[in-house]
């Protein structure tokens, strides 16, 4: 077979890193998956261990019996190692930002994958995959710390990125922007004064301190105070399944790619 396209990561997983990220996953596109009759999602570079692709396929399969799993991995002793827990619905293939698959998938989940690359690389690689999924296809893709206690990702359809999600769990940070260090590589360098990014940070933290007074309630009610005190000047998704009450009690925030997007003239998206 052709050499995989990309490089292999440190391959750092652990049981249950990606539960934020497979909650909201399960929450904004279970409709998607439900509409097919066998839908397909990869797991793209899954890591040293198989865990995280068991845990996206059980937690697919609670919300849509027929889903497909396949986790892909660049590394051949990865992929070695995985397949003993193949079962009908998952199994472990090798390959890179290709993604050697039978036919285009429904969705792609890839995290802490493009965080080696630099901010070109990850422009082209979002082209790349945004070609192979399905026409209705998504990808979710981004980073998240060692135990997943913070985590931030982009949703992308075939025509590009369309939103931006963060999540956290309370009382793994002190103000909002904490959450930087784990933005997309599209974006992590662009947190400087001028960019967009930059900005929406600075009023996170701002409305995170305005509404102080609610964390005599629980940094629950604190953050969802935050959410609608933002939403009055960005572009913060209120409604389900992306957004609203239901999401933001949960540490997640999600607003529009396109207030967020890179002012670069030699940006892809």
């Amino acid at each position: 077979m052709p050499k995989p396209i990309g490089e292999i990561t440190r391959g750092t997983t652990g049981h249950n890193r990606l539960r934020r990220a497979d909650r909201w996953v399960g929450a904004a596109h279970g409709h998607l998956l439900r509409s097919a009759d066998r839908p397909l999602v990869v797991d793209l570079g899954y890591g040293a261990s198989h865990t995280t692709t068991l845990e996206l396929f059980t937690r697919l399969r609670r919300i849509c019996p027929s889903a497909e799993v396949v986790g892909i991995e660049i590394d051949p002793a990865r992929v070695a190692a995985a397949k003993p827990y193949e079962r009908p619905g998952l199994s472990f293939a090798l390959g890179g930002f290709e993604l050697p698959v039978s036919r285009p998938p429904l969705l792609v989940r890839a995290f802490n994958v493009l965080r080696q690359y630099g901010e070109a690389e990850a422009w082209d690689y979002w082209a790349m995959l945004r070609r192979k999924i399905a026409p209705s296809g998504v990808i979710v893709e981004g980073t998240c710390s060692e135990v997943g206690h913070r985590a931030v990702w982009a949703g992308l359809d075939g025509a590009g990125p369309r939103t931006l999600t963060f999540a956290a769990r309370f009382g793994a940070f002190e103000r909002p922007s904490d959450l930087a260090e784990r933005l997309p590589k599209t974006l992590i360098h662009r947190n400087v004064p001028g960019e967009p990014i930059h900005a929406f940070l600075r009023d996170f933290d701002r409305a995170w301190a305005a509404n102080a007074p609610f964390g005599s309630y629980g940094s629950r009610q604190r953050w969802i105070a935050t959410a609608e005190t933002l939403a009055g000047t960005w572009p913060v998704i209120g409604r389900p399944p992306l957004g609203g009450r239901s999401r933001w009690r949960l540490g997640e925030l999600t607003l529009d790619w396109a207030a967020v997007a890179p002012d670069l003239a030699g940006s892809r998206g």
